[in-house]
């Protein structure tokens, strides 16, 4: 078994990247086709990303990370997580210099805020081998379905 990191642990991490651009400049891109994302480092305990984003339609659909701890940090713009809850939706709006992380229950999304492009940092412990994507369906039951760390996220239309 590969020593795992907390989400306070991740969440430093992402908090120190995030800081550090000279880390990651070279690799920011934004495009408005979908979001742009490379790989900054992985090992036995923790894969760090970088993603781009251009606007709301970079959308990742409601997911999970299977057995993995995350964080992220918005290096650059704003970002808009919206996390399932019984009931309801728990809306953050994250800009530059905030972060969150999560334990591998964690349910959300993540979005841009209207055109403005933004870069995030992201980890996860240990690195991703599944993803959970869900629909929602028009009576409020959720449909997860497994998919490959490789599945791109983007929104999912609702469940039949």
């Amino acid at each position: 078994m590969t020593d795992t990191l907390d989400p306070h642990s991740l969440r430093a991490l992402v908090d120190g990247l995030a800081a550090a651009p000279e880390a990651w400049a070279e690799h920011v891109h934004h495009d408005t086709e979908g979001r742009h994302y490379t790989l900054l480092h992985r090992d036995g305990t923790v894969e760090v990303w970088l993603i781009c984003w251009t606007g709301e339609d970079h959308d990742t659909g409601y997911h999970d990370h299977d057995i993995s701890s995350g964080a992220f940090a918005v290096a650059r713009g704003e970002l808009v997580e919206e996390r399932l809850a019984i009931g309801r939706t728990i809306l953050r709006r994250l800009r530059r210099g905030q972060s969150l992380g999560f334990p591998p229950s964690h349910v959300h999304r993540v979005h841009g805020v209207g055109d403005t492009p933004a870069v995030s940092i992201h980890a996860y412990s240990p690195p991703l081998a599944r993803l959970g994507v869900y629909a929602v369906a028009p009576d409020g039951a959720l449909r997860r379905e497994s998919v490959a760390a490789t599945h791109e996220l983007t929104a999912v239309p609702p469940a039949a």
